[in-house]
């Protein structure tokens, strides 16, 4: 943990159906959807084994998989505020899905391998004592997915708490780009150009998975994201995802971009690696039937993510770079 070329994955999911006091929600919506047993088996995890040992199961899967990884020495994992509605309020039958901070905080505490990514809906009546309360427990980020949670990244009424941000020395991870991982959407807000103002205000914002697929007003969310880029250097972005079925390419393309290696950060969007999205077999053009047979028999799912981003040219200036932006404590 403490060696400085260690390996840190930046964007690793949990999930809970509230099993064990947790406090997690799943909306009925989205257990009935076809995508909710794709997650149980991708966490390793069954309802039933949730329900008699409570949703903390799946943080200590995650954790002993982590453990066998020879590449990747930790994981910031990402709790999820729900949507909030006018009043300021949290508003659960517009929630898909709730992982609480201080579930989260107190599971990661358990885990050295394991370090507390929190989420802050800022449309709550008290976001920035939440936000004080989430640096206090060891936050290393917070986290949206302003697309589920409804968050609006540019409404001037969100300045304080990104000076509260800023503050606290608290990078600001938000989705951007389409997002398909639930029931209902509004991918507009995924476009990276909301993301001016908190940029403009200093904050340290990165782009989880570097806008790489939707599009916004006509252009692709990629070179919105690139534009950014150009106007601010407090503009990050994590490379999770990138290398899944539906986002072909987009890793390469990213990569080609040489003055943004200092800016780009390893992510896994663990727990995709473990389904059919995510195989070095989908890469034949770019790779040797033996260097992807040789990755696809590596049987630490962190350790195979490694190996095929690097076999992509994704190199150690890139997979160290997480803790120079993280808080870390």
């Amino acid at each position: 943990m403490h060696d400085p070329e260690s390996i840190i994955d930046m964007h690793c999911h949990t999930a809970g159906i509230g099993a064990g006091g947790s406090g997690c929600f799943v909306s009925p919506a989205l257990m009935r959807s076809w995508k909710y047993g794709i997650y149980l088996r991708a966490f390793g995890v069954t309802e039933r084994e949730l329900l008699e040992e409570g949703d903390a199961l799946i943080l200590r899967r995650l954790s002993e998989n982590l453990a066998g990884s020879r590449r990747v020495a930790a994981a910031v994992i990402l709790a999820l505020d729900g949507v909030v509605g006018e009043d300021g309020a949290p508003d659960v039958s517009r929630t898909e899905m709730f992982i609480p901070n201080e579930f989260l905080a107190a599971q990661t505490r358990r885990y050295p391998n394991l370090l507390f990514g929190a989420s802050v809906n800022p449309l709550r009546r008290d976001a920035l004592q939440r936000l004080e309360q989430a640096a206090q427990s060891g936050a290393v980020l917070i986290k949206w997915l302003p697309a589920i949670q409804q968050i609006d990244p540019a409404q001037e009424r969100l300045t304080p708490f990104y000076l509260k941000l800023k503050e606290l020395g608290l990078p600001l991870l938000s989705h951007t780009g389409a997002e398909s991982s639930f029931t209902r959407t509004h991918d507009e807000l995924g476009d990276p150009e909301r993301l001016r103002l908190p940029l403009s205000l200093g904050v340290t914002v990165i782009a989880a998975h570097a806008a790489s697929n939707g599009r916004n007003r006509g252009e692709s969310n990629h070179e919105r994201f690139l534009r950014l880029c150009r106007a601010y250097p407090n503009l990050y972005a994590d490379i999770s995802a990138l290398t899944q079925l539906n986002r072909l390419g987009h890793l390469q393309r990213l990569l080609g971009h040489q003055e943004l290696h200092g800016r780009l950060l390893y992510g896994t969007d663990m727990p995709l690696l473990n389904t059919g999205l995510v195989s070095p077999f989908a890469f034949p053009t770019c790779l040797p039937p033996r260097r992807m047979l040789a990755i696809a028999r590596i049987a630490n799912p962190w350790d195979r993510d490694v190996a095929l981003k690097e076999a992509l040219g994704v190199g150690a200036d890139i997979l160290c770079n997480a803790r120079r932006v993280l808080r870390m404590r």
